[in-house]
């Protein structure tokens, strides 16, 4: 994390990732993204970094998860540890203070809103629920606000009529370039609120192009990465290239070593193992923006459901802000 994130300080990185990167990204009001994660594959050498997410999702639930789990082994004396980070609930609380006062310099918001579209609809509609109830132990008000919903009045967004001061995005529209979108982009082009994480934040961290750039010790070591973190990204960075026309039959000859992502996905969307490609599919890459990951197969855990023993895929997520670890989770799938 150390290492990547002192890379994103970079101006060559900088300079590179906002180059394909949209113009809204250019914005920098101070925020620099709340709840961002750091995804792993663990191997024999290691943890390699698969990706990593500026609105990541599950933090809560997993927080959650783990404090039942202590509570469960504890009685089951089931001899395996869990950690719940210490202070998890505060430490999210001051996150969102800081980034408050990196773009206000003081104070603390009185109104957050979790915004997602159609958020009642998400997948991940009881972590909304569970970040509402942590700001409001906290003194906040809190509100779900689908992004739709939302109204910028002048200088001040609205949500049924009541003031926004800080929202924390959870859409999966980076740029905010949507129609629906129209009054959230105003908000932030305007600096009338403070919202985290945001478009800047995802072209630096989040794009998946960036990872053609976390890969290249060569160009990180002109830009003047220290050597240090040169040998962390070289061990943990699998290397990663941009598809194109001139690379595009080398790629399918080898395409059973690699990954293919697109590069503003999200989600495992529109992801593909090489080995499984078929023309088709192969044609649709070829005709987006993506890149081609050397493929790191995940670890896998053996379960029992009902009884029948299963393998399942492990991928390891860090929940990070600004470079420190807040919670560390396991995901089976």
């Amino acid at each position: 994390v150390e290492a990547v994130e002192t890379a994103a300080r970079l101006p060559g990185f900088r300079e590179a990732a906002l180059s394909w990167a949209p113009p809204v990204a250019r914005l920098d009001f101070g925020p620099i993204g709340a709840l961002m994660s750091y995804d792993f594959h663990i191997t024999d050498s290691g943890p390699r970094l698969i990706e990593v997410n500026t609105n990541a999702g599950g933090a809560f639930l997993n927080a959650a998860l783990a404090r039942a789990q202590r509570a469960c082994c504890t009685e089951t004396h089931v001899p395996f540890e869990t950690s719940t980070s210490p202070g998890f609930g505060s430490r999210i609380v001051d996150m969102f203070v800081d980034e408050w006062r990196r773009q206000r310099g003081s104070g603390r918001p009185a109104t957050i809103a979790i915004v997602d579209d159609v958020p009642e609809d998400q997948y991940l509609f009881p972590e909304f629920e569970l970040a509402r109830s942590l700001f409001e132990e906290h003194g906040f008000e809190a509100v779900i606000a689908d992004a739709k919903e939302l109204v910028l009045d002048g200088e001040t967004l609205l949500f049924r009529a009541r003031p926004v001061d800080l929202v924390y995005n959870r859409l999966v529209d980076f740029a905010l370039e949507e129609p629906r979108h129209a009054a959230l982009q105003a908000a932030y082009v305007g600096g009338y609120a403070v919202v985290t994480p945001n478009p800047r934040a995802h072209a630096l961290f989040a794009d998946k192009r960036n990872l053609t750039l976390l890969s290249d010790a060569d160009t990180l070591k002109r830009w003047g990465l220290a050597a240090n973190h040169l040998d962390v990204l070289r061990a943990s960075a699998p290397t990663t290239v941009l598809v194109s026309s001139g690379n595009a039959d080398a790629l399918w000859r080898d395409r059973r070593n690699l990954f293919f992502k697109p590069a503003r996905g999200h989600g495992s969307k529109a992801a593909y193992r090489g080995d499984k490609l078929t023309r088709k599919v192969w044609g649709e890459i070829n005709r987006g923006d993506y890149v081609a990951q050397s493929f790191v197969a995940p670890s896998t855990r053996s379960v029992r459901l009902d009884g029948t023993p299963v393998d399942l895929k492990v991928d390891v997520r860090l929940y990070t802000f600004a470079g420190t670890p807040l919670l560390a989770a396991a995901v089976d799938c």
